[in-house]
């Protein structure tokens, strides 16, 4: 029996692929994001750290990465930009001075709380074009993919380890 020929390779095709749609969908939360996000000039990996670092004062870098998913090598330059902002402040662990714990500055906790309105407004922006009952679907199987997924990650999400090593898990 004859092989069956591989199908043309066409734009079509790359358009269609879940990847590309993946990548473009990213691309364009990132933008609705920096345009709700403007004036308080934060990323949203910036964004996401400072939640992290909100919701558990003092963990340190390495934590922080598995909590939010980020790459610990590149997070370390989203961590100085904060710092520069004067958003948050580094201590030293009083068990290992190698150690830098994160906490937010008074700034930092009254940008967090600033921009949360702007953020919601990102969010909702991101899934306004589909129909109620289509967002929750989209939202339920984005879930799942992701879960399913964490371990093809470069940077799989470790939040509950991460946090078991800060005493505050759960």
């Amino acid at each position: 029996m004859p092989s069956k020929p591989p199908p043309p390779i066409t734009i079509d095709a790359v358009y269609a692929a879940p990847g590309y749609l993946f990548r473009r969908m990213q691309q364009i939360a990132v933008s609705i994001f920096m345009e709700e996000c403007k004036a308080f000039d934060l990323t949203p990996v910036q964004y996401a750290a400072l939640i992290a670092i909100h919701t558990h004062p003092g963990i340190d870098a390495t934590r922080l990465s598995a909590v939010i998913a980020f790459d610990r090598s590149t997070l370390g330059s989203v961590i100085e930009r904060l710092q520069a902002k004067d958003y948050v402040e580094r201590k030293p662990a009083p068990e290992d001075k190698r150690i830098k714990l994160l906490h937010l500055t008074k700034s930092g906790a009254a940008i967090l709380r600033e921009i949360i309105p702007a953020v919601e407004r990102a969010q909702a922006r991101m899934l306004e074009p589909l129909k109620p009952a289509d967002r929750k679907t989209l939202m339920g199987l984005l879930v799942q993919l992701v879960d399913l997924n964490n371990e093809a990650s470069r940077v799989p999400l470790r939040a509950e380890d991460a946090l078991e090593h800060l005493g505050k898990a759960g």
